[in-house]
C-alpha cells in the first residue's frame, strides 16, 4: 500500500467507482421479476440483494485473474490505460441507466479496457484469442442457454401445478413467491461473485502496472473487500428505472414465471464464474426473463423493448470502446490531459444525474404504469403494454382459452345494440 502513487490512488477510485454503477445497475439483475410479482416490497429486495452481492464477492478468484492476466498484455500498459478505460465504462453505464435499458456493465468494462489499449499499445496489448472465447462467445451463448432454460423451466412448473392442483395457479403461486426470493437470493449471489471480481481485476491490473504486484498476482484481500462494500452499496441504491424495464417493461411474469427465470439465470452464472468466463449477468438475466415469458401459455414478450436492448448490447463494447480511446488519447498528452478527463467524467456523470431528476424512478414507482422503457400502457392493468405485433398475435392465435370461472376473469362481453327507428346513435348493451 505504501508504493501507491497519487495518479494510481485516482485509478483506484475510479474503479470502486465503476463497481459503485455495476451495483446499481445491475440490481435488476437479482430483483426485478422478485418486486414485479410482489414476492418482496421494493427496499426489502435491494437490501436483501446487497447483502449477498457482498457474500459472493468472497466466492472465487477466477473471473478476477481472466481480466488481470488474460484479456490485455500487462508488460507496456499505463497506469493512465487503466484509468481510460473506466472513464468509457462509466459514461456508457450510466447513459443506459438513465434510458432504463439493462446493457452490460462488464462488456462496457471490456470495451473501455480493450478500446483504451489499442490507443495506448496498439493490437498487440490485447489477447485475441482470450477476447472471443471468454467473452464474445459467452456472450452469444449465455442468454441464449439462459433463455431455453428459463422457457423449458416455466413450462415444467405450470404442469407440475397443474397436476398437483387441479390447473388452480393461485395455490401455487404463493409457494412460488417464496422460492422467488430463494431464487433471488442465489442470482444475488451469483452477481457478487461475477460482476465483483470484474473490478478486483481491474484494481489488481492496476497494481501490477504501478509496480506494486508481480504480475500474475491474486488480488489482495483488501481489494476484496473494498469492491464487495462498493457493488452492494450500489445495488442497495437501486436501479429503479432498469428495474422498472426488466420487471414490467419487457414481459409480464407471474411468480412461476419469476421463479424459473431466476433459477436459470442463477444457474448459467454460477457455472460460469467457476470456469473463468467472465460473461454478462444482465445477459443472461434478460435472456432468461425472455424465456419465462414466453414459457406460459398467453404468455408474450414486448419486442420493441427488446430490440432496444439487443441494440445496446451490440452498441456496449464498441461506443465504451471509443469513449475510453478517446479519453486515453487526452491521458497520453500529460498530467494535463488527466486533468481534463477527470473533470470530463465528474461533468458527464453530472448532467446524466441531472436529468434523470426530470423523471424520477424510485421504489415507490416501480411498478407504476408509466414506462421508463418508452412503451405506452394501454391494458388498463397498470403495466407497460405495446400494440400486438406479429410474434404477440400469433401466440396469442394458438392459446386456449381460460377455463370457465377462472379467478380475475371478465365475463362480460360488449354487444352493439341495433339503432331504432329514430335514427339515435345504437347503444351497448353488456352481458
Amino acid at each position: 500500500m505504501e508504493h501507491i502513487t497519487l495518479l494510481l490512488a485516482i485509478v483506484i477510485v475510479t474503479a470502486l467507482v465503476f463497481d459503485f454503477t455495476n451495483g446499481f445497475h445491475d440490481t435488476a439483475n437479482a430483483m426485478a421479476t422478485t418486486i414485479s410479482t410482489g414476492a418482496l416490497k421494493p427496499k426489502v429486495a435491494v437490501g436483501m440483494s446487497a447483502v449477498l452481492n457482498l457474500v459472493g464477492a468472497f466466492l472465487s478468484v477466477e473471473v478476477a485473474k481472466t481480466i488481470s492476466g488474460g484479456l490485455i498484455n500487462e508488460q507496456g500498459i499505463r497506469t493512465e490505460v487503466i484509468f481510460a478505460a473506466l472513464v468509457g465504462a462509466i459514461l456508457w453505464n450510466l447513459f443506459t441507466w438513465l434510458l432504463g435499458l439493462p446493457s452490460s456493465s462488464s462488456h462496457a468494462l471490456f470495451g473501455g479496457l480493450i478500446g483504451a489499449t489499442l490507443m495506448s499499445v496498439g493490437a498487440s496489448g490485447v489477447n485475441g484469442g482470450v477476447v472471443i472465447t471468454k467473452i464474445l462467445i459467452p456472450a452469444l451463448a449465455a442468454p441464449v442457454v439462459a433463455g431455453l432454460a428459463a422457457l423449458l423451466a416455466t413450462r415444467l412448473t405450470y404442469r407440475i401445478g397443474q397436476a398437483v392442483n387441479d390447473g388452480d395457479d393461485r395455490v401455487t403461486a404463493k409457494g412460488y413467491r417464496a422460492g422467488q426470493i430463494a431464487s433471488a437470493g442465489l442470482v444475488s449471489l451469483a452477481h457478487g461473485t461475477n460482476d465483483a471480481q470484474k473490478t478486483m481485476g481491474v484494481i489488481t491490473l492496476a497494481l501490477v502496472t504501478g509496480g506494486v504486484l508481480a504480475p500474475g498476482s491474486n488480488p489482495p484481500l483488501w481489494v476484496i473487500v473494498s469492491a464487495g462494500i462498493a457493488i452492494a452499496l450500489g445495488t442497495y441504491l437501486g436501479g429503479w428505472r432498469i428495474i422498472r424495464t426488466m420487471g414490467t417493461g419487457l414481459t409480464d411474469l407471474q411468480p412461476q414465471q419469476g421463479f424459473a427465470a431466476q433459477t436459470s439465470a442463477a444457474t448459467v452464472i454460477l457455472a460460469s464464474s467457476h470456469l473463468g468466463f467472465s460473461l454478462s449477468t444482465t445477459q443472461s438475466c434478460s435472456g432468461a426473463v425472455m424465456g419465462a415469458g414466453l414459457g406460459r401459455k398467453g404468455g408474450v414478450v414486448r419486442w420493441s423493448t427488446a430490440t432496444r436492448m439487443f441494440v445496446a448490447w451490440g452498441l456496449t463494447l464498441p461506443a465504451a470502446g471509443l469513449v475510453a480511446a478517446g479519453a486515453e488519447f487526452l491521458t497520453g498528452q500529460g498530467t494535463w490531459g488527466i486533468v481534463v478527463v477527470a473533470v470530463l467524467l465528474i461533468a458527464g456523470s453530472a448532467g446524466i444525474w441531472l436529468a434523470s431528476r426530470r423523471k424520477p424512478v424510485d421504489h415507490t414507482n416501480v411498478n407504476a404504469g408509466e414506462a421508463a422503457t418508452g412503451v405506452a400502457t394501454d391494458d388498463g392493468s397498470g403495466r407497460a403494454g405495446e400494440p400486438a405485433g406479429v410474434v404477440t398475435a400469433a401466440v396469442a392465435a394458438v392459446t386456449p382459452p381460460p377455463p370457465a370461472g377462472a379467478a380475475g376473469q371478465d365475463l362480460s362481453a360488449t354487444i352493439p345494440a341495433p339503432a331504432d327507428q329514430s335514427g339515435e346513435p345504437a347503444r351497448r348493451a353488456t352481458v
